[in-house]
């Protein structure tokens, strides 16, 4: 790519392990969804990942690649290795092994001055000083669950109770799901973690979910429901949330994808179909195109 991307995605290339992929596993990550993503949607994209030399050779990195990102490994990086198993009270996750930090001075100078960022953590891989790579003009999106795993080698991934942090405080748009929180935690909680201005999108898989926008005081100050859209198959569950917040933050930073949508909140609208799409297809095969979001956002709403 020559000079400066729309989107910067930066994150971890993860390999997950699985029976039904001769090689014993497949590409997944925040960043790989994301940066596959918003390229599908039509943004010019960077990604800067840590990833192993098997994520790195993947036929899925450069299937991200044919679709337009330019794709940077970080040299002699490592990503994270996760093994999912999905039961009925939610996803458990061991890790034989653990990612490299992505290290923000192997970033091109002519990215940045992107105008918009996705931090797609997967691992807790994004140090805080990531926080002043940004513009400050920036619009910044982060997957806020990737930063509240505990990883240790060998063991079961252990969830951290949300917490603030330079990273999570430059955020303009917060990604996060009802699973990666206790039951006592409440959106008002989450809320007083976040600069005002920031809009949180609480996801609860098939009810839909919340958009919470963050008042001077902490507070919330207004909010806005989404509903999810029926799926033709269930596949794969992996991804979702990454998709959905991607095509949030594409709509906002390119409106005129949703030009055409004639009904309320087209960011919504996108994100909704782009996380009923990708359930439909095995890892980063169903990430959708811009053709096929458009048109399942036309599709009806499951109930809540």
């Amino acid at each position: 790519m020559n000079g400066t991307p729309d989107v910067v995605v930066v994150g971890a290339a993860c390999r997950d392990l699985v029976d039904d992929d001769a090689r014993g596993w497949r590409l997944g990550g925040g960043a790989s969804y994301s940066a596959l993503a918003l390229a599908r949607l039509g943004l010019r994209v960077g990604a800067i990942v840590v990833a192993d030399e098997l994520a790195a050779g993947s036929s899925e990195v450069a299937m991200i690649r044919d679709a337009g990102v330019d794709v940077l490994i970080q040299p002699g990086s490592r990503g994270p290795i996760f093994i999912n198993t999905e039961t009925p009270t939610g996803r458990i996750q061991q890790t034989p092994q653990v990612s490299d930090p992505v290290d923000p001075a192997a970033l091109p100078d002519a990215w940045r001055s992107a105008r918009a960022w996705m931090i797609a953590p997967v691992a807790a891989e994004i140090p805080d000083v990531w926080a002043d790579v940004p513009p400050p003009d920036a619009h910044v999106a982060l997957g806020w669950q990737g930063l509240l795993r505990v990883l240790v080698a060998g063991e079961t991934v252990h969830h951290r109770h949300p917490f603030t942090s330079p990273v999570v405080w430059r955020a303009n748009l917060i990604g996060v799901g009802v699973d990666d929180i206790d039951d006592a935690t409440s959106a008002a909680d989450l809320a007083k973690l976040l600069r005002p201005g920031t809009e949180m999108l609480l996801t609860d898989g098939v009810h839909g979910g919340n958009a919470h926008c963050v008042g001077e005081d902490g507070s919330i100050a207004s909010t806005r429901h989404w509903h999810s859209i029926p799926i033709r198959a269930y596949v794969d569950p992996v991804g979702a949330g990454d998709s959905f917040l991607a095509g949030v933050f594409a709509a906002q930073v390119q409106p005129s994808l949703v030009g055409s949508w004639t009904g309320p909140d087209g960011d919504l609208r996108l994100g909704a179909a782009c996380g009923s799409l990708i359930l439909e297809g095995p890892g980063l095969f169903g990430v959708p195109h811009t053709d096929d979001a458009l048109a399942r956002m036309s599709a009806g709403d499951n109930p809540d």
